[in-house]
């Protein structure tokens, strides 16, 4: 298929608005199924979100299916009230619960340090969005800063009870849940958390968390995100790291100032329901939502 010449300036964000509005409209509650996110809708109580988008958007890596399936067994266990187990949680009683839990190279107490940090959080600000307000300024561009305070506060908290040490050894798989962006991490899975509890507007996301500005969010930067928006001209950089992150946001920004992420479950959609494939498709890409936009 022949290359098409780069969208002129001037027209572009014109464009871009309009198809992607229309893929915002289009990619709804309908596609539910299709996220991790159908797990925090089943519950009513703004608490068990809080403790379920975390343990949710923590196992976001993998593919869909195996994701799903490793968070229902968590969930399995955690019961009706996720809020109540979590405060009720004793590592060195209840760690057990998640002998024999795997998923991809996360194991059993990799989960049970993360429900004992939440606790912990909840012990010690009264919820995990209060714990997380300890970085944030509205004053910050964006959430960066506050994203680097929570991972280290988070990995300063006891671990001891469930990895045998008192301080948290450097390969404890808790680690991975909690990375920083000034590492240059994209932070994918926590800024899914963060979309998910601060975003209001829809019924997609919650809103809960009400002092942290949507539009200091960052698009939850993974694989299709990353691939889509280099074929939309949101970003020519070739690592899917924190500056992709934020390059693809400030493009997205100029679009919906004060809530720039609210494209990212729609486009995403795009690449997990094979709608966008990674090879330019003469049948894909005539009948792709916003093939007008796209560069390839």
């Amino acid at each position: 298929m022949k290359k098409k010449a780069p969208i002129p300036v001037q027209d572009k964000e014109a464009l871009f608005k309009g198809y992607l509005d229309r893929l915002y409209e289009t990619f709804d509650l309908d596609f539910l199924s299709t996220d991790p996110l159908e797990f925090v809708h089943r519950y009513d109580k703004p608490e068990d979100r809080e403790i379920v988008g975390l343990i949710s958007s923590s196992l976001a890596y993998g593919r869909v299916a195996g994701i799903k399936r490793s968070i229902e067994k968590v969930m399995a266990v955690a019961g009706r009230e996720p809020y109540r187990f979590t405060m009720g949680f004793v590592p060195e009683r209840d760690s057990r619960l998640f002998s024999g839990f795997v998923h991809r190279f996360n194991r059993g107490p990799d989960i049970s340090a993360l429900i004992y940090f939440a606790r912990q959080m909840i012990e010690e600000s009264g919820s995990i969005g209060a714990f997380f307000l300890k970085g944030y300024s509205p004053a910050h561009k964006n959430i960066k800063e506050a994203l680097s305070t929570f991972s280290k506060n988070a990995l300063s908290l006891d671990s001891g009870p469930v990895y045998g040490r008192k301080k948290l050894p450097e390969k404890a798989g808790v680690r991975f849940f909690f990375p920083s962006p000034e590492d240059g991490s994209p932070c994918k899975r926590l800024n899914l958390y963060l979309r998910w509890m601060v975003r209001r507007g829809d019924k997609l996301d919650f809103g809960q968390w009400k002092k942290v500005d949507p539009s200091k969010l960052v698009i939850p930067l993974d694989t299709h995100i990353a691939r889509i928006s280099k074929n939309i001209g949101l970003t020519n950089r070739a690592n899917p790291d924190w500056k992709m992150a934020e390059e693809i946001t400030d493009g997205l920004k100029r679009l919906d100032p004060d809530d720039p992420v609210k494209y990212d479950f729609a486009l995403c959609r795009l690449g997990i329901l094979d709608k966008c494939t990674r090879k330019v498709s003469a049948e894909n890409c005539e009948s792709c939502m916003i093939r007008k936009i796209c560069v390839l």
